[in-house]
């Protein structure tokens, strides 16, 4: 992927858990880890050069800005869902997959307070699967995110892959939203509960039929396009989709804006059916973390728009690399899914 140095980065970026695994069950230990391979390959590409203009954006943020010739800037996102890596098929209907492929992409859009406008999706899909079913979820998911699919690639393989690529116009107004913004004294909220998506996980391994508000928010999520869009405009100054854990891609946040965290993580900020350690590191709740100045404007726009208010988070300090939860440090790289290679 092109834009972020996360576990879900523009390069590289995650949803991706091994199947049946929640995110917060600690990274695999072997092989080289997937931000090694990220910079290896960013170092490449930047040193081949190309267009990337002044106030562009490349690798190392949830979706890359550019501005191709003669129009104005856009913002790219991509991402990949693999069967046994992103997706079990025993408790994922091609459906669900469908969905998902386009959601956690458009995620990455709505980060930035953007909105996607086309998509091209591409599936890689051994003999037999339904891939028309599988279309059916992109389809609708692209409805309810105000895009349109219009193109792609097909081609058979051993196992499913999905990649899903989104490009949007960048509004007039304020600037995109980008991990780099936040300093200290700026709060931080969350759009809504957590820890819903890895509560999902952990009913469906241990029962595939289970079902309820966690499994929908595990099989079914929801980018939080209308959040973005208000929090830029609100005022807030950077944003990261929650797509590897609260932990993970806060502190995600606090690197690029070289900032430390003091989070304050309640019962209100955990999602029913959820356990506090699933909020921290479940991962693919898709909620947003913003940062702002001044949180009393960010949750009467929010107000104003309809929207339920954001969460209160915590805050950034001016001790970069601390990142404190209830008082305690944590210890870095603490929780999330890392990918090796």
């Amino acid at each position: 992927m092109v834009g972020k140095t996360g576990a879900h980065t523009q390069f590289g970026r995650p949803p991706d858990h091994p199947a049946g695994a929640a995110r917060g069950s600690g990274p695999v230990t072997v092989g080289r880890d997937e931000f090694e391979v990220i910079e290896a390959l960013r170092a490449r590409f930047e040193a081949a050069g190309g267009p990337i203009g002044a106030g562009d954006l490349g690798i190392g943020d949830d979706a890359a800005l550019v501005t191709p010739p003669g129009v104005g800037q856009v913002v790219l996102a991509t991402d990949l869902v693999v069967e046994g890596v992103h997706v079990d098929l025993a408790t994922c209907g091609p459906e669900d997959v469908g969905w998902k492929a386009l959601m956690v992409t458009v995620s990455d859009v709505a980060a930035m307070g953007c909105d996607p406008s086309h998509v091209l999706l591409s599936v890689a899909a051994p003999a037999g699967f339904p891939i028309e079913r599988l279309g059916d979820g992109v389809a609708a998911a692209a409805s309810a995110a105000g895009c349109a699919v219009v193109g792609g690639d097909l081609a058979s393989g051993p196992v499913l892959v999905v990649s899903v690529a989104v490009v949007g116009p960048v509004p007039d107004g304020p600037a995109p939203l980008r991990r780099s913004g936040a300093r200290p004294g700026h709060r931080l909220l969350a759009t809504g509960r957590l820890g819903a998506s890895a509560a999902g996980l952990r009913l469906l391994a241990g029962n595939p039929m289970a079902a309820g508000p966690a499994v929908d928010a595990h099989r079914r999520p929801v980018a939080r396009l209308a959040e973005g869009r208000v929090a830029r405009l609100a005022g807030a100054t950077a944003a990261v989709d929650v797509s590897d854990g609260l932990l993970a891609d806060s502190t995600h946040l606090a690197l690029a804006s070289g900032v430390g965290l003091d989070l304050a993580v309640g019962a209100l900020l955990v999602a029913p059916g959820a356990t506090r350690d699933e909020a921290l590191a479940g991962g693919e709740d898709y909620e947003l973390v913003l940062a702002t100045p001044d949180p009393d404007r960010l949750r009467a726009a929010f107000r104003d728009a309809g929207l339920a208010e954001p969460l209160d988070l915590g805050r950034c300090t001016d001790r970069p690399g601390e990142v404190l939860v209830d008082g305690e440090p944590v210890p870095p790289a603490a929780g999330g899914w890392r990918h090796r290679f």
